[in-house]
């Protein structure tokens, strides 16, 4: 492993629903709690408003992964939102891994908004999970 993999310090885009998981990063953010800060976060009203095509747009433009995270089961402000949007992630990760993309650059979270530790643990395993897998491979051969 040379210098450049060793010290790679991977950066993922996070969609967080307003309700619920963005909530919970503010929650870690004001205990102190300790976690990577390694994704990019942007602030949604629900995970259901994440396109799949933003995925696939935040890899292509150099992501080294992307979590969505939204509201648990149940819990969403938008009713069902949230089992909307695990469908559509289904069907993206089955679009990637016929094109044999990786699909394992892509979670989704539910993660409520009294859930700061669980965010920060979610933080910490993705931030493993990217430096175990490297660079996002896209990156290379094609940048928005």
């Amino acid at each position: 492993m040379d210098n450049v993999e060793k010290d790679f310090e991977p950066v993922f885009v996070g969609f967080f629903c307003n309700w619920c998981t963005a909530t919970a990063s503010d929650v870690a953010g004001t205990s102190r709690m300790q976690y990577p800060v390694n994704v990019r976060p942007i602030r949604t009203m629900c995970s259901s408003s994440v396109d799949p095509l933003y995925v696939l747009r935040a890899l292509l433009g150099g992501a080294d992964g992307v979590m969505i995270g939204g509201c648990t089961p149940g819990d969403c402000h938008y009713v069902s939102g949230n089992l909307k949007e695990r469908r559509r992630i289904v069907v993206l990760k089955t679009i990637l891994n016929t094109l044999d993309l990786e699909d394992k650059r892509i979670w989704l979270r539910w993660i409520s908004a009294a859930e700061g530790r669980k965010y920060a643990n979610t933080m910490i395993e993705i931030t493993g999970k990217l430096k175990a897998m490297g660079h996002n491979p896209i990156k290379d051969y094609w940048s928005i």
